[in-house]
């Protein structure tokens, strides 16, 4: 069997879940939502998804986003949860030969930005967080580190994990790039309204740091765009988007808008990445949605306990 999940802590997680319940025999397939959901990603008939959008293909499919919810039948389990790891956990709680509730828990907090002022500003204090800063997908395929960091996880507590060498590498340059990326962040974001607008085309390369640095930053804020241009793919243009974690005042389904620009993902947060040609059309629209603040009609029908077992 093989896992196919995306470069995120949510989805490393899901894979040391999943290598632990599993008889796993190839490496993780890691790969983006968006080229799943544009079918560029070849699923065979005996690999696990996670954190992904559906394939028919698949034998076994675990998920949380919004966007991503079905009607077939299926084996797994998909509902609306703070992460991908915890429907997993719930999922094989009697086959796991470890206790990963410690874990879990973290990826909870994490994937579901549920974080405090202080996590924001100052992450090297606390240990998961900063953990899952060190996870970054925007530059060049990182898969060595992910591998690394599944490895890791299976092995080891969480000061295990910190002391290796090159996490702790990793953890030394995220605090380093925060304090470029706090700057950058300044000079590059206009506040429209309460729509807070980074964009990041006339970098040469994109600026890595803190997703959540925002808000702090800009407090009358009540979502996030971030706009910039595939590392890999400079026709390609990738957006970001959030609600404050902070503010709570913005009414939009991210995910759902986002979904009618080639993307998708949670009501709070989401992606898509259409071609650059598109986007003297999409953006405008996209931003004009958020302005408005108004809650997006879509179909109704609710996900939050779909799932299917053996």
């Amino acid at each position: 069997m093989r896992i196919v999940t995306r470069p995120d802590f949510d989805g490393v997680v899901c894979a040391v879940l999943l290598y632990d319940a599993e008889d796993i025999t190839a490496p993780v397939k890691w790969v983006e939502p968006n080229d799943m959901q544009k079918g560029l990603v070849e699923v065979y008939a005996n690999d696990i998804i996670a954190n992904l959008p559906y394939n028919e293909n698949c034998a076994i499919w675990f998920d949380h986003h919004y966007t991503n919810r079905i009607d077939t039948p299926f084996k797994g389990a998909f509902r609306e949860a703070p992460s991908a790891a915890s429907i997993i956990y719930e999922y094989y709680k009697n086959k796991l030969k470890k206790d990963y509730s410690d874990l879990v828990s973290a990826t909870d907090k994490i994937d579901a930005a549920d974080l405090s002022l202080d996590e924001v500003l100052c992450p090297e204090k606390y240990d998961w967080v900063m953990l899952s800063m060190t996870i970054s997908n925007q530059e060049e395929p990182d898969e060595p580190y992910w591998n690394r960091l599944v490895a890791l996880l299976r092995d080891k507590d969480i000061n295990g994990v910190l002391s290796d060498s090159q996490v702790k590498e990793r953890c030394r340059m995220i605090v380093e790039e925060n304090k470029n990326y706090k700057v950058l962040l300044k000079e590059y974001t206009r506040l429209h309204d309460h729509v807070a607008i980074t964009d990041f085309r006339s970098c040469e390369k994109v600026p890595i740091g803190n997703r959540f640095l925002v808000y702090s930053l800009f407090p009358d804020a009540f979502v996030h765009m971030r706009i910039r241009y595939d590392a890999m793919d400079r026709e390609k243009i990738v957006v970001n988007i959030g609600h404050s974690i902070f503010n709570r005042n913005c009414n939009v389904n991210v995910g759902l808008l986002l979904s009618k620009f080639e993307g998708g993902g949670h009501p709070g947060a989401g992606s898509c990445r259409f071609h650059a040609s598109k986007a003297e059309t999409y953006l405008p629209q996209i931003i004009e949605t958020l302005v408005k603040n108004k809650a997006i009609s879509g179909d109704s029908k609710t996900a939050d306990s779909i799932s299917a077992k053996e």
